[in-house]
């Protein structure tokens, strides 16, 4: 009977231990922990079938902004599908067509300029950033001068963090889970929407544009520091996410319309599906009035997360 201890001790030493044997399965509620730990806002909605995870988008967040991206990537990793955004499909005859027709986006049209399409008020801030900032705005296209105001005077796309749509991509892309674009957009058609458009279209996304500039750089890490507070209504009364939500494609009436349209389509018919869909929503199609939040929610659904209004 003394080998009995020695018997026991060496089935102990060979028998695989409890924590080698295979790991449970994540639970839908473990995955939602998960990902709201990575500091990101985000919305669940519990359907009769699993879970929607719907993560609130900003671009170009400022990299002081104190958000965990690593936990994201394992929320993703234990998913069971993933939602992106739209993705344009660009051919070469796009890129073409848009160096030979390069003026139409970059210029006022026959060679008009600024005052004949601004008012006297609007010109008069227009010209007074140009002379500040050293630039010639009375030609240009009102688009490309706004984003050449944001991306120069306010730097709001330089020195950035991870964005959520590349952290979840690259996550499922290693790990094999699904990922659905919310549309695939003909560039083409983008290329004809934008070239369409005429300058007065583009008038409210200057407006904007510059009153973001003269609200100052700090705004861009005001916006960064509110989305990472949860405070969505702060965020969306940013001047910038203010005046990127009143800029092409966001907001044309057909294009924009079409995008919103898209996302609400595609969580309807996410709650069909078993599991946990995560899915990476630009925050002002979420949260903007009688946007994919209001929608869900006038659908009766009970929607968990930060106060969006």
């Amino acid at each position: 009977m003394k080998t009995l201890p020695y018997l026991l001790a060496l089935a102990a030493l060979t028998a695989p231990p409890l924590a080698a044997q295979d790991d449970p399965a994540p639970t839908e509620n473990s995955i939602v922990v998960t990902a709201q730990r990575s500091g990101a806002p985000m919305w669940t909605i519990d359907t009769p079938t699993g879970t929607i995870i719907l993560v609130g988008e900003i671009r170009a967040i400022p990299e002081t902004t104190p958000w965990q991206p690593d936990r994201l990537k394992d929320a993703t990793a234990q998913a069971s599908r993933v939602i992106l955004g739209a993705r344009p499909k660009i051919s070469p005859g796009d890129v073409l067509r848009l160096i030979f027709s390069g003026s139409k986006f970059t210029k006022l049209p026959d060679k008009t300029e600024a005052p004949e399409y601004l008012t006297p008020q609007q010109w008069a801030r227009l010209a007074a950033l140009g002379e500040a900032h050293g630039e010639d705005y009375a030609r240009q296209s009102f688009l490309l001068t706004s984003f050449q105001m944001l991306r120069k005077e306010l730097r709001f796309n330089r020195d950035t963090a991870d964005e959520p749509a590349d952290v979840v991509k690259k996550a499922a892309d290693r790990a094999d889970v699904p990922i659905t674009r919310a549309a695939s957009l003909r560039g083409e058609d983008i290329i004809d929407n934008l070239a369409d458009a005429p300058p007065a279209a583009h008038i409210p996304c200057l407006t904007a544009a510059m009153d973001a500039v003269e609200s100052g750089p700090d705004v861009v890490e005001q916006r960064g520091a509110d989305w990472r507070r949860y405070d969505i209504p702060a965020v969306m009364a940013n001047p910038l996410e203010q005046a990127l939500g009143q800029c092409w494609p966001w907001a044309d009436e057909t294009l924009g319309t079409e995008l919103r349209t898209i996302w609400v389509d595609n969580i309807n018919a996410a709650q069909t599906q078993p599991g946990v869909t995560l899915a990476v929503v630009p925050l002002r199609v979420l949260a903007e009035s009688d946007g994919v939040l209001d929608r869900l929610a006038a659908q009766g659904l009970d929607i968990a997360g930060p106060a969006w209004k």
